[in-house]
């Protein structure tokens, strides 16, 4: 196994992570902008108001998108395992 090797395997898993967490990152980025805008205009500075609305979306987005990140997640292992079993490393 070449150095090549290594840093292509580790290219492709960090562009793995990133296609696997950005999306949701994002959004939560940018429900967490409209939230601090609301409580900024209303002068109302509840803790709870920031935390639940991210947490529920979240988990409906990962409940949404499980199938995608299931599918992505498994083909980028079998490339892996192809290629252990090929001995290509």
């Amino acid at each position: 196994m070449t150095q090549g090797h290594i840093l292509t395997l580790i290219n492709q898993a960090m562009i793995e992570v990133l296609y696997l967490s950005v999306p949701i990152l994002g959004i939560a980025m940018i429900l967490g902008l409209i939230i601090s805008i609301f409580q900024a205009t209303t002068s109302l500075q509840e803790q709870t108001l920031t935390f639940v609305p991210k947490f529920i979306i979240v988990t409906i987005l990962l409940a949404v998108a499980a199938p995608f990140y299931s599918t992505r997640m498994l083909n980028y292992i079998n490339s892996l395992f192809s290629l252990i079993a090929t001995a290509q490393l």
